[in-house]
């Protein structure tokens, strides 16, 4: 196993032959993997407020949705279950609506 300060050499070392003006490639992956941990934290905080709103006043199901918005902006799972959430509002709404028809014929 390597040490880990062999480890920081070995990328200040590839760093330095970079230009100045342009990223170095391991710029580009921490940023990418910052940018990550920043959208699941954020997610995660917003579906948390969510849940307890189901139990406290206010939108819960509507702020649920969102935070899984918000992490299907980096991760695939949640936009599934978004996508999958979607189709049911609309199948509820599409019911919701035939009732409300039938109900007014009779």
């Amino acid at each position: 196993m390597r040490q880990p300060i062999l480890l920081i050499e070995s990328f200040l070392a590839a760093d330095q032959g970079s230009d100045p003006g342009s990223a170095s490639p391991m710029h580009h992956h921490v940023m990418r993997l910052g940018r990550r941990i920043g959208i699941a934290i954020a997610g995660g905080l917003i579906i948390a407020a969510g849940v307890a709103m189901l139990v406290l006043p206010g939108p819960g199901l509507v702020v649920i949705a969102l935070g899984l918005a918000v992490l299907s902006l980096e991760f695939e799972r949640p936009r599934v279950w978004l996508a999958r959430i979607k189709a049911k509002g609309v199948q509820l709404k599409q019911d919701w609506a035939s009732r409300k028809s039938r109900s007014g014929d009779g």
